[in-house]
Formats: structure tokens, C-alpha cells, sequence
């Protein structure tokens, strides 16, 4: 098949529908100059995506070369040129953000806008509501939000804590999620869903949001480091998540750091480890030990945030204390994850991070310094509003191109 005509067309209309997607609403002329192909040809490819429905034309607008359109070949004005982009509608992909207090749904246009959502708070671990009610509920009001229904969905990435065993189909590593944990539960959610579902990481997911969108764009090695409601990280090797054999590859809580006493049997107990130095829970008690007030009440991801980032904002010798202790304590972990993968780049992410700003990933850089022989540069996360969703979203999306793109270009 390589290098026949037909495959050859459908390369270049896969390649002219990457560009629309990158840069949003192009002419014929704009996109010949971007793909290499002569005018007609592109005039030719976009009546084909035109025909397949993955086209429409948007009206008119410049050409992106300096001119209205093409005139007469003599470079001067011509009239406004006919731009072309991605119909929006040729399909929906969903995402689910899961975390103990609510699971998060929502539902993109195959051009990565979201256009719907919706939230179902998570009861008591008692009186929790079955798994798959939850996730239901959740998909189906995001869906009813956008305007669709649930065949309009051709797939869904669900995001957890921890991570599904391959060999069990048990969730591991994320004991504080009721509910989730029975071996029958990835089945019960395929039944019930008309649609394919795939399963990953939180923190794999935030990860993927900032290589598609963020500050890690355009890096295949790096490191997140993740501190919200646990501390984690997603390791990204030479493009990809390196996910591990059990899919444990991050769980950097439990990582054993100078500073904490050693904890035996830390997924039973659920504590010790680098969590017990830098993780959300250390930072209310932080700063009771140095007299700082008030506190706020509510979960302690939320307090740790505002503690963070009143810190950062605050120039007093307990709020700086407050701050250097926190990134000794991050930079300790970091440490130990620079010298086994020595990454390109480390983004902290997370809202208990990300509350610091540039204060704290300044200090956190500093202490690493002398920490790490390699020196990696050190970013804060880009991708602030839900994170963990938008990585599912595009995670989902980019599935559902492939599908979608590939199968109608091929015909």
C-alpha cells in the first residue's frame, strides 16, 4: 500500500486536519503553503474532507500570507479568501476526573472544546452510592449539558488515583477511593457504557494535559510532580508515559527520603515516605509549629493551598520559613526521582504547588541544585483548570481522531 495514491491522499488529508486543528480556520492558499501541496491540490483535498464531513467552510478572512487573498498574482490585495476548519461536530469524545469528594464529566467536540459538564458530588465512603451510578449520573448530565446524547460519544478516558492492575483489573495504590476497588468493577462500567473506556493515572493525566497544552510542550522527557490531594508524579520517557509493570510508575509517596522516619508496609498504613515531607497533610502543621494564623478549616489539600499561597504572597520571617521548609522538603524528593531518570524538565503541578508561584519554584530550584547532580529545568504547570480532565479529554480526543480521521480519509 505504501506510496499509492490512495495512501498518499490519505497522509496528506490526516496531515491538513492537524493544521486545522493547530491553527484554527485556514484558507486554501494558507494551507497549501503549510502542507507543501499546490493550490488545486488543496483545493481538491478540502472538497474531499468537505465530503467526508470533516470540513466546513467558516466564512471569509485573510489568507495568513499578508494579503486578503490571492487577486491576480500580482501580490496586491484580493478579495477576502474562504477559510476552511475541523466541523466541530464529527464527533465527541468525554472525560471523567475521579477523586473522593465528586467525579467531574465532561464532553469535547472532536476540536478539543468542551461543550458540556457536570459534577456529582461523591456521599460518605457509608453511604457511597454503587461506582457505576456515579459515573453515569456524571456522563449523562455532562452529555444532556452539551446538547447530545450518549450515542453521539464514541469514547471515554476515565481518571483515577492509583492505578487498574492489569493482571487483577483491582484498583491499587488509591485505598481513599470508595468504592472502587472490586475486581467486577471495570466489567460492571463496560456493560453499563455504550461506548469504549479506557482507564489512567490522575496525575498520568495531568502529565498529558502538559505535554499537549502546557509548559511541557514539545519535551519527551520529563517529570510532574503532582501535590493536591496526595503527592504523585508521571514519568515521561522518550514521548511516552512510562506507566510501570503494575502501573505503580510515580507513586512517589511512598518513596523513602531522608528527613521522615522509615515506615514499613506503607500501602497498609498509608503514610510515611516522601508524603509525610512535603505531601498536602505536612502544611497545616507546619504552620501551627510557627505560630502563623488563622488557619483555615475545610479538606487539607484546600488548606494547604491557601496556606501556600498566602506564604508567597506574605514577607514575614514565619510565612518565609513556612515556604523554604516546603521546598527543602519538595526538592528532597525531587532529588532522588533527577538522579535515577535524569529528566529534561520537572513540572510542578497540583494546586498545593502551583499556589506558591514563582516564589516557591525558585526555592524548590535552589535546593535542588546543591541536592542533584543534574540540573533539569524547573516549571511551574500551565494547565491550572482542571488538569486531570482536561488530560482525559485529550487523551479520549486523540483516540477518537485517529478513528474518526483515519477511517473516513481511507475510504
Amino acid at each position: 500500500m505504501a506510496g499509492t495514491p490512495r495512501v498518499l491522499r490519505a497522509m496528506n488529508d490526516r496531515a491538513a486536519l492537524d493544521l486545522l486543528l493547530e491553527h484554527g480556520p485556514l484558507s486554501r492558499t494558507r494551507l497549501g503553503k503549510l502542507t507543501g501541496l499546490s493550490k488545486p491540490t488543496a483545493s481538491q483535498l478540502l472538497a474531499r474532507l468537505e465530503a467526508a464531513g470533516l470540513v466546513i467552510a467558516t466564512g471569509t478572512g485573510t489568507d495568513g500570507s499578508g494579503t486578503a487573498g490571492s487577486g491576480s498574482g500580482t501580490g496586491r490585495p484580493g478579495p477576502n479568501a474562504q477559510l476552511y476548519a475541523v466541523d466541530p461536530t464529527a464527533a465527541y469524545a468525554a472525560g471523567l476526573d475521579v477523586t473522593p469528594e465528586r467525579v467531574l464529566a465532561a464532553v469535547a467536540d472532536i476540536t478539543g472544546r468542551t461543550v458540556g459538564e457536570h459534577a456529582v458530588p461523591t456521599p460518605g465512603r457509608r453511604a457511597a452510592e454503587p461506582v457505576v451510578r456515579q459515573v453515569t449520573t456524571a456522563l449523562d448530565g455532562a452529555i444532556k449539558a452539551a446538547g447530545l446524547t450518549r450515542p453521539d460519544v464514541r469514547r471515554m478516558v476515565i481518571g483515577t488515583p492509583g492505578a487498574f492492575d492489569p493482571t487483577t483489573g483491582r484498583l491499587r495504590y488509591a485505598s481513599h477511593l470508595p468504592g472502587w476497588h472490586s475486581p467486577a468493577l471495570l466489567d460492571e462500567l463496560a456493560a453499563a457504557l455504550p461506548m469504549p473506556v479506557e482507564y489512567e493515572n490522575d496525575v498520568n493525566l495531568a502529565a498529558l494535559a502538559e505535554q499537549r497544552l502546557g509548559s511541557a510542550k514539545g519535551h519527551d522527557d520529563f517529570v510532574l510532580l503532582w501535590n493536591e490531594g496526595g503527592l504523585g508524579a508521571a514519568v515521561v520517557l522518550g514521548g511516552r508515559l512510562h506507566r510501570g509493570f503494575t502501573g505503580g510508575a510515580g507513586e512517589v509517596g511512598f518513596l523513602p527520603v531522608p528527613g521522615v522516619p522509615l515506615v514499613r508496609h506503607v500501602t497498609k498504613a498509608n503514610s510515611g515516605g516522601f508524603q509525610e515531607l512535603a505531601g498536602s497533610q505536612i502544611i497545616p502543621r507546619l504552620a501551627r509549629e510557627l505560630g502563623i494564623s488563622p488557619i483555615p478549616d475545610g479538606p487539607y489539600a484546600e488548606v494547604a493551598t491557601a496556606l501556600v499561597a498566602r506564604a508567597a504572597d506574605i514577607d514575614s520571617g514565619s510565612h518565609r520559613q513556612l515556604l523554604a521548609t516546603y521546598a527543602t522538603g519538595l526538592a528532597t524528593g525531587i532529588a532522588s526521582l533527577v538522579a535515577v531518570l535524569d529528566p529534561q524538565l520537572v513540572v510542578l503541578s497540583g494546586t498545593a504547588l502551583t499556589a506558591g508561584g514563582e516564589p516557591l519554584r525558585a526555592l524548590v530550584e535552589a535546593e535542588l541544585a546543591e541536592l542533584a547532580a543534574s540540573r533539569p529545568r524547573l516549571v511551574l504547570g500551565d494547565v491550572r483548570e482542571n488538569p486531570v480532565l482536561r488530560g482525559a479529554l485529550e487523551s479520549a480526543l486523540a483516540a477518537t481522531r485517529d478513528e474518526v480521521f483515519d477511517t473516513l480519509t481511507l475510504r
